[in-house]
């Protein structure tokens, strides 16, 4: 996906400030955006086929090839994986929060 496509779809989704940006509909917006710019060739299921042993591991490996793509693709992918990161940590305040005004809901 072009950078300036990537652009124009955030702003249409969220606003031109992402004002209208919320945990859930980010989340809505990142599986929709990577079903079309990462299709799974095998379909809708998820393979792991993984072979490191370790979190940190994955993520070296991810790092390193975010450097051998084109600008522009690396450009998208680490904007997903950084608007992802941000809104489920603010998802996991809200959550704390709302277990405290609400400790007897399970």
């Amino acid at each position: 996906m072009r950078l300036q496509e990537f652009r124009k779809l955030i702003k249409a989704e969220f606003g031109s400030d992402l004002q209208h940006a919320t945990p859930a509909n980010v989340r809505e917006f990142i599986d929709t955006v990577q079903d079309v710019t990462l299709p799974n060739e095998i379909g809708r299921r998820i393979v792991l086929d993984e072979s490191f042993n370790s979190y940190e591991e994955i993520i070296k490996d991810f790092f390193a090839k975010m450097l051998e793509l084109p600008p522009e693709e690396a450009m998208v992918a680490l904007y997903l994986l950084a608007l992802e990161l941000a809104f489920s940590g603010i998802e996991s305040q809200y959550a704390d929060r709302f277990a405290r005004l609400f400790p007897d809901v399970d």
